[in-house]
């Protein structure tokens, strides 16, 4: 096992890995730029190393301030979070050069899997279903001749990357070379490779991801899944588990092809395989990401196993302890991104000093943040200060208490978006489970209606 590991992120999961560390003896290293100086994570850890500036790109991102950094702690191991390099296979080279275990799997592995195009030719030899498309588009002409084949409405997008970029909707001929042009030059800007191919656009649908734990010894294990269908372009917002849509028959069947995934690659590692639902019953692999996801804490509290531990220990090379027939679920747990913006304002960043701060409690309820009373959020990174997680025996009594909380959840001196979830959750496409990856957009032109109404 790792004497030292550092930690190469900030915020509430820096934190959240930071405290996992210390439960299980091992020292930590922070990093930080100059702007989080005081951040928690920076108190929290047993030492810490100033990275660089403000900005991410020079700090964060700063890969030979990060491995001099841990080079000069005597870290043996980096675990890299969600975002960030977590999913950089250039750093995870390097890391494997500098004799650095990286917390994540091969760089290998995640070229593999980040390459979307081979990511799908790969689950389809393996039997995994997959959705409709195309491999890599040679040009925007001949393009569109495969665009026909494939059928209106359709996806173009990014071979390389995520978080919804290098993405575009196409419902028509007419449409197409404009869309086509523009995921180009977003997905090049983006990632440095404007890659693209065609997905055929299956609507309405939901997101439903499979939590996998994998380790070197070639056994896996899926935590069940997560429903992630209310985002806001691309982006989740809510999640929970179990998914109040899947029967016991799709949730097995998933299951195995989340499995089948992982063998088909020897993955090992924490990693996530998402896939597409669509109202017939059927389901498509979408992706795998190769990382920790900003959700896990929901698949933790659901079957009682702590994933960041677990991600640690299969790293070094120990021998994963339970089998599929053991994993159990608990109840019903949900999950809520408090993010620093204000929804009624095209949800615009908020940051500011924190004069108040009053963090909900009671049984079964978590969150996840790196908040303090008198901290100062900057305005340089993601609007993600919080992730407020409840359990409750059946999916009523989960909504309640996450209603609960929420109203309990008090941040003075910025604003939050802790009524638009409350909002949320009282909906009745939410309350019935019905709700699909179109639900914000509706949402939203709802809530436009009833506020600039005559």
């Amino acid at each position: 096992m790792f004497s030292k590991i550092l930690v190469a992120n900030r915020g509430e999961i820096a934190v959240r890995i930071i405290r996992a560390c210390r439960e299980m003896g091992i020292s930590t290293v922070a990093i930080y730029s100059t702007a989080d100086k005081e951040a928690m994570h920076v108190q929290l850890a047993d030492e810490s190393y100033c990275v660089g500036g403000a900005r991410v790109a020079d700090s964060y991102l700063n890969m030979p301030a990060i491995l001099t950094a841990a080079v000069a702690s005597g870290a043996q191991a980096i675990h890299p979070g969600y975002g960030l390099l977590s999913e950089n296979a250039k750093f995870v080279k390097l890391c494997e050069e500098c004799n650095i275990e990286f917390i994540g799997p091969s760089s290998e592995m995640i070229n593999l899997l980040g390459d979307k195009d081979m990511a799908r030719k790969t689950m389809r030899a393996a039997g995994v279903p997959v959705t409709p498309g195309t491999d890599v588009l040679e040009d925007v002409e001949s393009a569109k001749i495969l665009a026909e084949e494939v059928g209106y409405p359709l996806l173009i997008k990014a071979r390389s990357g995520g978080g919804g970029r290098g993405i575009r909707l196409v419902n028509s001929a007419e449409e197409f070379e404009t869309a086509y042009n523009n995921a180009y030059s977003e997905a090049e800007s983006a990632f440095g490779d404007g890659a693209l191919y065609i997905e055929k656009f299956v609507n309405p649908v939901k997101h439903i991801e499979m939590q996998l734990l994998c380790d070197k010894h070639g056994n896996a294990i899926c935590l069940g899944e997560r429903e992630c269908s209310v985002q806001r372009h691309n982006q989740k917002l809510i999640e929970e588990s179990p998914s109040p849509s899947i029967s016991p028959e799709t949730r097995q069947a998933m299951t195995e092809a989340a499995i089948k995934a992982a063998h088909a690659v020897s993955y090992n590692s924490v990693g996530t395989v998402e896939f597409l639902y669509d109202m017939n019953g059927n389901f498509y692999f979408m992706e795998m990401n190769t990382r920790l996801q900003v959700e896990h804490g929901v698949s933790e509290m659901v079957t009682g196993m702590d994933i960041v531990q677990w991600q640690i220990r299969v790293a070094a090379g120990t021998e994963l302890s339970r089998t599929q027939d053991s994993v159990y679920t608990h109840g019903h747990v949900i999950e809520c991104r408090i993010n620093a913006e204000d929804p009624d304002h095209n949800y615009r960043p908020s940051c500011g000093k924190i004069y108040g701060l009053h963090i909900p409690g009671g049984s079964f309820v978590r969150f996840d943040t790196a908040l303090y009373q008198d901290y100062e959020i900057p305005p340089f990174y993601d609007s993600m200060i919080g992730k407020l997680i409840v359990q409750g025996r059946t999916r009523e009594l989960a909504i309640r208490k996450m209603k609960m909380a929420l109203s309990e959840l008090s941040i003075r001196g910025i604003i939050v978006n802790r009524d638009l979830m409350i909002d949320i959750l009282s909906e009745k496409e939410f309350i019935d489970g019905s709700y699909t990856t179109d639900f914000m957009a509706d949402f939203e032109k709802r809530r436009y209606y009833q506020d600039n109404r005559i």
